[in-house]
């Protein structure tokens, strides 16, 4: 992938109090333009500048870091890396399903709610994904989770796409649902949004899981997903469970329903 090179700079004279608030300006024909974080679409357009702001300015390792959380808690199962098969839910433009495969992953598929994202991944990444498909997670379509249900996927990876309603609860809850008995789980999460005070659901959806045995947590590990705009880390948990049984569907509607 040509990476290419980039004018970029951060804000500086203005206090940012909120992660999704973030923004940067690149230089693109000689013009500044301010762009933020979380506008995947416009950012994926430009081959490498998601690799640049994220991975060399901003120093996020959250890909390697969960991907090395999952292959420890198969230190421990009966199974290898090279035995799972990931539905690599938020895959944008294909970084988690590229460090999976280094690890022997032979089988990925990824699922994005952002054509963009889809384009970027075989733009930069062709071969990485099975199958990539560009789906609102929240209301599958039928014909694609019957097939996606005939894959016999055992493992679900969800890397830095938590909290900031990039993915619902029930999105998250149908891409668990996919997955075999006793397949893997492995995410990461700002902290805050597993406390008591969240109001995305997600806290509610995992407590309520666990308490009913729906979901077993097997391992978990903080540590600093990036750096901020003013340079400051951002902490987040990496975590890996194991499926025990589907989520109820009525359980995550009434999640749905109750949010703000």
């Amino acid at each position: 992938m040509n990476k290419g090179k980039f004018k970029t700079k951060l804000p500086s004279d203005e206090v940012i109090r909120d992660q999704d608030e973030e923004y940067f300006f690149i230089e693109i024909d000689g013009a500044w333009k301010k762009i933020r974080f979380h506008d995947y679409e416009e950012i994926y357009k430009i081959p490498g500048l998601y690799e640049h702001l994220f991975y060399d300015r901003l120093k996020c390792d959250s890909p390697q870091v969960v991907a090395d959380l999952l292959e420890d808690e198969l230190d421990g199962e009966a199974i290898s890396m090279s035995d799972l098969k990931v539905l690599d839910l938020g895959a944008g433009n294909g970084i988690v399903g590229e460090v999976l495969a280094e690890k022997g992953v032979s089988s990925i598929v990824g699922v994005d709610i952002i054509k963009g994202a889809a384009e970027a991944a075989e733009r930069d990444r062709p071969g990485i994904y099975d199958d990539y498909y560009v789906e609102d997670f929240s209301d599958i379509d039928e014909s694609l989770r019957s097939d996606l249900e005939r894959s016999n996927l055992n493992c679900m990876t969800c890397v830095a796409a938590l909290g900031f309603n990039d993915i619902p609860v029930t999105a998250f809850a149908n891409g668990f649902n996919l997955l075999e008995e006793e397949g893997l789980v492995a995410f990461n999460i700002k902290p805050d949004f597993i406390d008591e005070g969240d109001s995305t659901g997600f806290a509610c959806l995992i407590k309520e899981a666990i308490e009913e045995n729906y979901l077993k947590m097997k391992i978990a590990r903080s540590y600093s997903h990036r750096l901020s705009v003013s340079g400051d880390a951002i902490d987040y948990i990496a975590i890996v469970g194991k499926k025990v049984e589907d989520i109820p569907e009525d359980l995550f509607m009434d999640l749905l329903v109750s949010q703000p």
